[in-house]
C-alpha cells in the first residue's frame, strides 16, 4: 500500500511537499504532529529508539530540510569527543551528515534536497530509509562515547563488529 502511495504522488507538481509526506507517514502508521503548512514533525520507530524525524519546506528555496534526531543527550563535557565522532562518522557517509543540536545536546542525521519542479516521494521515503539506516548503523558509537567512555575511533570500531555464526 505505501508503495502505490509513493508512486501516485511521485509526479505531483511542488507546492508544498509536506501535504504528501504526510500522506507517506500516514501510511506507515507512525506519530507525527503538522506544526504548521511547511513543517512536519514525525516519531519514527526504530530497533535502538525512536526517533523524532522533522520536515520544513522552503519555498524561497525549493528546499526540503531533513532531520532525524537520536533519542539521547550529550553532556557539555563530552562535546568535545561528540564533535571527534561526528566527523569521522561524516567520513564515511555518501549522502547527509551528523550533527549536533547544541542548545538540547541531542545527535541528528541532517540532510536538505533540492525540489525544482515536481515531487519525488519516492526519493523522500528513500531519504527517510537511508536517515533512519545510518542512525541504526551509528546509534551505538553514541552511546559508547556517552557512556562507554570511549574514544570517537573506538566507539565506530566498536559499533561495527559484525557478528559471525549463528546463536
Amino acid at each position: 500500500m505505501q508503495s502505490s502511495t509513493l508512486r501516485r504522488t511521485s509526479t505531483t507538481p511542488v507546492s508544498n511537499p509536506i501535504e504528501l509526506i504526510e500522506e507517506v507517514i500516514a501510511g506507515k502508521e507512525w506519530v507525527y504532529d503538522r506544526r504548521c503548512e511547511t513543517e512536519l514533525a514525525v516519531e519514527a520507530p526504530g530497533s535502538w529508539c525512536d526517533y523524532g524525524m522533522f520536515f520544513a519546506w522552503s519555498e524561497d528555496l525549493s528546499a526540503l530540510h531533513f532531520s532525524c534526531a537520536l533519542d539521547m543527550r550529550v553532556q557539555n563535557k563530552l562535546m568535545g569527543q561528540i564533535y571527534e565522532l561526528l566527523a569521522k562518522l561524516n567520513e564515511r557517509l555518501w549522502m547527509g551528515h551528523f550533527a549536533i543540536w547544541v542548545e538540547e545536546g541531542i545527535p541528528m542525521f541532517r540532510h536538505t534536497v533540492r525540489l525544482n519542479d515536481r515531487v519525488d516521494t519516492e526519493a523522500i521515503g528513500e531519504l527517510m530509509e537511508l536517515a533512519m539506516a545510518e542512525c541504526e548503523r551509528y546509534y551505538p558509537a553514541f552511546q559508547f562515547v556517552i557512556w562507554g567512555g570511549r574514544t570517537a575511533e573506538d566507539a565506530i570500531a566498536s559499533s561495527l563488529l559484525d557478528t559471525v555464526g549463528e546463536a
